[in-house]
This record gives structure tokens, sequence and C-alpha cells, in this order.
């Protein structure tokens, strides 16, 4: 199996997707392995006869409390085990992993003095699949994501529950099993290893990876709609779309183009309207469709671009020292100050929960269209394709699809500006960084229950039109695909089955 080598260059989202997602393992280069080893040495000497926060000091408001030396290994035990308050649900495996991946990526930049056996045992826990318990409630995102961070040091001290192998059980069992030893504390390893906002960019880092898929998927179902009512071609032209100069807009009109370049369904304006005299004073066709549909570049071209820009941020913060204090070895000097605060990933999930959720308004639209009949003036009610009256089709899945959307419409409020002053007032504003991501996460997990919804109505109102070898390469493709998983129905049954199925399907990345 091929391994990844990390510390040498910057993660990118895709060196991530490939040790979270596809599990390639993970090895660390010499060189920032070798600057880690600079970094705790020299700080093992320069702390000598200095006052060094969070080292020969108490934290936050307590900083003022001198530590006695026979005390300072203790210290930094006790600051991991105090802030294991985190409550609520245990975030799912997969943001525990990308939270020590970004962790480890941050100690490798050799900024935080930490022992190298620290970033050796990470790296080792990620490998093998050693995933701490780590609850979502309890992170400001200010002093970094503490809490959350905590439950990963309390296991790197083999203390505390993780997943492995499948099943909750202790560290200590785990460690036994894969015959590791648990981390002794040298300085400030405590410390290090919370103060940072590896929680919300771990998090954020999973998010991004799904937005990008969701909007691939809501082009695909923008798509194969424009296809079912034979729409003209000109409202994802480039002619059209280029005289307005956002990337995200051009770059979702050029994806559509390619999709649909082959289909039998689409018109042409010219050939319809402009090449012959139109006689008729009030026309059948259409000539302009509904928003949802003509507008899709315009609603997904600023999703696209607010995931583009998130990225960039949530990599550069994955890749910066985001520690307190910074222990600058070249320079012989150690910087005190706030890198762990969390706005910038802060602010981007939630302009992601905004993104998102304004992609699952476009999806409710979508679904309402095909299920009115007198809108698409083409379909049954609610895609039926039994008995209409006594069989109802997709109708109990609209009910879904809104009320889910409604939800997504509240979660969207931001979070970055609900700072609430804390820790005697000495964390008096905070960026609530890991509610946010966790919040975006919940928003990208109901959007795919909504296109799962829309997908499926899709591949109904191609079999009610008969129109599947009309479609364009692509969108047959992507109808043979969900045919595969659920085939077409047209007695009543129970969806939520094949709702289950098809989100499943969606999310595979």
């Amino acid at each position: 199996m091929n391994v990844l080598k990390i510390g040498s260059e910057k993660l990118t989202l895709s060196s991530c997707k490939k040790i979270l997602i596809d599990n390639i393992p993970i090895e660390i280069d010499e060189a920032a392995l070798r600057r880690v080893y600079e970094s705790h040495y020299f700080l093992k000497e320069f702390i000598k006869d200095k006052l060094i926060y969070g080292i020969n000091t108490g934290f936050g408001p307590m900083a003022q409390y001198k530590i006695n030396h026979h005390d300072q290994i203790e210290l930094q035990y006790n600051l991991i085990r105090s802030h294991c308050s985190g409550s609520g649900n245990p975030i799912p495996e997969i943001n525990v992993r990308a939270t020590m991946l970004a962790r480890l990526n941050m100690l490798l930049l050799g900024y935080s003095g930490i022992h190298p056996d620290a970033v050796i045992l990470l790296k080792e826990m990620i490998n093998r699949h050693i995933n701490p318990v780590i609850f979502e409630h309890g992170g400001l995102g200010a002093s970094g994501d503490l809490v959350q961070l905590a439950h990963l040091a309390l296991s790197l001290i083999g203390e505390g529950d993780v997943y492995y192998k499948g099943r909750l059980t202790t560290t200590k069992n785990a460690f036994e099993n894969e015959n590791l030893k648990p981390l002794p504390i040298y300085i400030r390893e405590g410390l290090a290893l919370m103060n940072g906002t590896s929680a919300m960019c771990g998090i954020g880092i999973i998010n991004l990876l799904h937005a990008k898929n969701i909007v691939e998927k809501s082009i695909q179902t923008s798509v194969m709609i424009t296809e079912l009512v034979e729409s003209y071609d000109d409202h994802y032209s480039n002619e059209l779309n280029s005289v307005k100069l956002h990337k995200g807009q051009l770059e979702v009109a050029k994806i559509m183009r390619t999709h649909v370049a082959d289909s039998a369904l689409i018109k042409k304006r010219t050939e319809h309207l402009y090449d012959k005299p139109t006689t008729e004073s009030v026309v059948k066709e259409k000539v302009q469709e509904y928003y949802s549909i003509r507008c899709v570049p315009q609603i997904l071209g600023p999703v696209y671009d607010t995931i583009c820009f998130a990225e960039e941020i949530i990599i550069d913060e994955i890749n910066s020292a985001n520690d307190n204090p910074i222990i600058d070895y070249k320079n012989k000097n150690v910087f005190h100050g706030g890198n762990f605060h969390g706005d910038y990933p802060a602010l981007e999930m939630d302009k992601l929960k905004i993104a998102i959720t304004k992609l699952s308004m476009l999806s409710e639209r979508q679904i309402n269209f095909l299920m009115n009949d007198k809108l698409n003036n083409k379909l049954s009610p609610f895609v039926n394709l039994g008995k209409l009256g006594l069989n109802l089709g997709m109708q109990g899945t609209q009910f879904t699809a809104t009320s889910t959307t409604a939800e997504n419409q509240t979660l969207a409020n931001p979070m970055y500006i609900h700072s609430i002053s804390s820790n005697n007032d000495n964390q008096d504003i905070v960026s609530m960084g890991t509610n946010a991501a966790l919040m975006a996460q919940k928003i990208i997990n109901n959007t795919y229950e909504i296109l799962a919804i829309e997908f499926i109505s899709i591949v109904q109102a191609i079999d009610y039109l008969q129109y599947k070898e009309k479609l364009s390469t692509t969108s047959k493709k992507i109808y043979e695909k969900i045919r595969a998983t659920i085939p077409v129905f047209i007695e009543d049954s129970t969806p939520y089955l094949r709702q289950q199925k098809i989100i499943s399907l969606l999310k595979e990345l």
C-alpha cells in the first residue's frame, strides 16, 4: 500500500482525502521530525530561569501564579484531565481522525516545543485507527478547541475511551493491543496538544469534501431537470454567462454545458423562436423557465466560490502554527499571543452553512416543481406512476424535503457573532468555530437527504416520460446508477428505505 509522507509539504484537501477517506497510511518526514526535536530541546534550555506561560505559570486568568519546578509535570496532566468536560454526542470518527491529522500537521511545523514522542504516537494512532472519543459540546474556539483537544490529549496519555476496531473501548486496552505506550509529559505536552484550532479545522476538512460533492450533485439534478422540461440552452451558455465576471458562475455554467452536450432533449432558441415567425398570440411553450431552473449558474456560482475560498482558509489554517506561546527555536525566542483564536475557520464555516443552505433551498424548489403538475405541465401530480387518487407517488417525501430545508434555514444563522465572554473574562471574545463547523456538517447531512429525494423524483419522472434514451450520456449514467440502487416503483411503499440507499450513494466521495 502507498504511504503518504507529511511534514515536508503543505497538506492539501486532496492529500487529506487520501489519508482520511482512502485510508492511505502516513509517515513523518525526517526533516519535520528534526524540527520538532530542535524546538523541544531549545525550549528545554530556554525555560531555565525564565517565566513562560503554561510551563511554569498557571493557565488563563491564573497565569499570574508561578508554578514550582517540581509541580510542572503535574500541571500539564491537570490541564488535560480538568478540561475533558465535553458533553453531548460523540463526534463521528472521521471528524476525530481529521482533527488528529490537523493537529499532527501543525505540531510538525516545530513551533510548539512538544516532545517528538507526541507526534510519533499521534501518527501511530491515525494509522491504526485508534480514535479518541471527543464530544460535540465544549469548545469556544478562542484559546483553541480546548475541550475537544483535551479529550484527544487524554487518549495520548493513555486515559479515557477510544473507538478501536469498530467498538468502544478504553485507550489502555487499545494501546495494549497495538503495543503502544502512553505519552509521558516532558515540558508542555498538555498545552501544546490543546491550544489550537485543529478540531474546527478537522471537521471543516470533512465538510469541504462533502460540500464539493454536494455542489456537483446539485448541478447534476439541475441539468437533468433542464432536460426533463426540454429547456432552451441559452441560460447556461458561455455567451450569456461570460458577460458576468464571477468565477463560480462561469464554472457552473461550463459544467452544465459539458454535462448536457449530447442531450436529445435540449432546444435551441434560434430554431424555435428566432428563425421562424411566431404567429400565436399566446405561446404554449414557456419562453423562459422558472428561476430554479434558469438561474442555476447564478445561484450555485456563489456557493461554488464560497467553498473554494473556505478551502483556501482551512488549508492555510491547518498548515499554520496555531499554538500559544510560539516556540521560535530559529530566532531563540518565545512569543506570546493569540494564534489559537479560531475566527478564520469559524467565519468560513458560517459562510459554508449559508451557502449549502441556499443550495438546499434550490433543491427543495426543484422538488416542488417536479411535484406540481400545474407548474411543470407535463408530469403527473407528485411524479405518480400509479393510479391517480389511489396511489400517492412521491407526495410524502416532499414534506420531508420541506421540513429539512426549514431546519437548514435556522441552522444557517451564524455562530461567529455569538461570542459569549468566559474563563473569568479572560476569553472575553471567542469564535465559536467548532460549533459553526458542527452545525455546517448538520446542514450538509440534511442537504444529502433533500438531494436524495430530488434524485428519486427525477428518475421517476424520466420513467414517466420515457425519456431515458433521449438523455445526455452523463444523465443516463446517473439514471442507471440510481436505478441499480432502487428500481422503478408504481405501487406505494415506504420511501424512507429508498431514501437511505440514495443518501449512502450520494455520500460516496
